[in-house]
């Protein structure tokens, strides 16, 4: 009889032990699931990290700064259904923002909005002229004073000059496929001297707050709004990148600008 007493206390035991196993497994799992499901929801719906790879926006932002995009302003994507959210406010003058790169949408940029749809937008010797007001912008760095640069990729703002007699509504284009210059002889726009546009509806032009060392709208159009995905918020952690530096995230942090609110 004491041996199968203690048999059975034995059975017993070694039951409880699987079902604590079990129950444990389940538990951690479904804790993964949980986290992994608002990992997915914030991310979506609310905030996402963004790095600064090029100095385009240096004086503002620098090369390797991480910053958390806030998603829900502009309203944020539905997952694989291309609708948004409603917003919580629209695109202003002076908003930097992250978007989808017109030219290759996999790409992610971060500029400053310097023009809304109905704008009228020129630039003369680096002065930004908006509706016919010269723009005094505190936050503009020139890294390359006194130099200026003709391309041809600017040839895509030939559809979009205000003196041009029939604007042509269409979508911004890659530099591959710019219209011919045969209807505007006169227009050799360059860096710091172009316009005037007026920039369609539903679209924003956005600028680099370094001017000289930006590939922006002023190169390959206009944004448009679908493709804005949210506005930055605050450093979360900087660090000077330097490639002949073992472990440069570690021993060049920024630990200054952790925490700076980004204007």
């Amino acid at each position: 009889m004491i041996e199968e007493r203690r048999a059975g206390a034995l059975a017993d035991a070694n039951g409880r032990r699987r079902r604590s196993r079990a129950a444990f497994a389940w538990e951690w799992f479904r804790s993964v699931i949980v986290a992994l499901a608002l990992f997915i929801v914030i991310r979506s719906f609310f905030v996402e990290a963004f790095k600064i790879p090029t100095g385009s926006m240096e004086g503002t932002l620098l090369v390797g700064d991480f910053l958390l995009v806030n998603k829900l302003v502009y309203g944020a994507e539905v997952p694989f259904s291309g609708v948004k959210l409603p917003a919580l406010r629209t695109p202003r003058h002076g908003d930097i923002i992250v978007f989808q790169w017109p030219v290759d949408p996999t790409k992610n940029f971060v500029k400053r909005i310097v023009g809304l749809p109905g704008d009228t937008l020129l630039m003369k010797d680096g002065a930004l002229i908006r509706n016919g007001v010269v723009q005094h912008e505190a936050y503009v760095s020139h890294t390359s004073p006194g130099s200026d640069v003709a391309d041809d990729e600017f040839k895509w703002q030939l559809a979009y000059l205000l003196s041009a007699h029939h604007p042509v509504p269409e979508k911004p284009r890659s530099p591959m496929q710019v219209r011919s210059l045969e209807a505007k002889l006169g227009y050799h726009p360059s860096r710091n001297n172009w316009g005037p546009l007026v920039v369609p509806d539903k679209n924003y032009f956005v600028l680099g707050d370094n001017r000289d060392n930006s590939l922006d709208s002023r190169y390959w159009g206009f944004v448009a709004d679908s493709l804005v995905r949210g506005q930055p918020m605050v450093v979360y952690y900087s660090y000077d990148p330097d490639g002949a530096v073992k472990l440069d995230w570690l021993t060049r942090v920024r630990w200054k600008r952790f925490g700076e609110m980004i204007q």
